[in-house]
C-alpha cells in the first residue's frame, strides 16, 4: 500500500448483512474477501494512527429507493434491523454515519438525494472529516459500483485526494460491465484506483 501523510482517513462503505451476507437481500459476490480486505485496511489505519470512519444504509421501511415503492432494489438495509448491521466480522473502530434514513438514495457517504424534493442533502462526513483536518480518504467498502463510487467522486468534489485500493471492494454488476465503468470514472476524475 502506498505511503500516505498523516492526514488521511479511512473511509469504509457500508460493510452490512444485506450486502456481505450471502443471505442478505442484496449480496455483493465476493464480499467476504472484501470484509478481510477491509479489516487489514482497518488495522493498518490504526496503525498509522489514522481516523476510521463507517457509513451505513439506514432505510425506512417504506422509501422510493425500493422497487416496491417505484425504486429499482430490493428491501435493504433498514434501519434497526439485521440486513443494516455491520457484518459480524467487520472490525468496527470508528464513528458510523447513517444515510437514506428519511427515504432519500444514499449511494454517497457524503451527501443523499431526496427523492421527492430533487435535492443533495449532506450526511456528517463531511464535517468530521474538516474537524480532523484530512485532506485525503482511501475509500473501501460495498459496493463498487454504487456507494463506493459515489463517496469516492463526492470526495475529490469536495477537494479530498481519494484512493480506492480495488482489493478491498467488489461491484454488484446489475450490468456484468458496471465495475470496469466504475473504474474508469473514479479514474477520469482523479481518483488513485490501485
Amino acid at each position: 500500500m502506498n505511503q500516505h501523510p498523516p492526514e488521511t482517513a479511512l473511509v469504509v462503505v457500508d460493510v452490512q448483512n444485506d450486502f456481505a451476507d450471502p443471505e442478505g437481500s442484496l449480496y455483493v459476490k465476493g464480499a467476504g474477501k472484501v470484509v478481510e480486505a477491509v479489516n487489514r485496511r482497518v488495522e493498518r489505519a490504526r496503525g498509522e494512527g489514522w481516523p476510521v470512519f463507517y457509513t451505513q444504509d439506514w432505510h425506512p421501511e417504506t422509501t422510493p429507493h425500493f422497487a416496491k415503492d417505484g425504486g429499482i432494489w430490493p428491501v435493504h438495509c433498514v434501519g434497526g434491523s439485521r440486513g443494516a448491521d455491520f457484518h459480524p466480522d467487520l472490525v468496527v473502530e470508528g464513528v458510523s454515519v447513517k444515510k437514506g434514513g428519511a427515504g432519500e438514495d444514499g449511494y454517497s457517504g457524503f451527501t443523499m438525494r431526496d427523492l421527492v424534493e430533487g435535492e443533495d442533502r449532506p450526511t456528517a462526513l463531511h464535517s468530521l472529516l474538516q474537524e480532523r483536518n484530512i485532506a485525503r480518504v482511501v475509500v473501501v467498502g460495498l459496493a463498487l459500483d454504487y456507494c463506493v463510487k459515489d463517496t469516492a467522486l463526492d470526495a475529490v468534489r469536495l477537494g479530498y485526494e481519494v484512493e480506492v485500493p480495488l482489493d478491498a471492494t467488489a461491484a454488484v454488476n446489475l450490468s456484468p460491465d458496471d465495475g470496469d465503468k466504475s473504474i474508469a470514472a473514479l479514474q477520469a476524475a482523479g481518483v488513485s484506483v490501485s
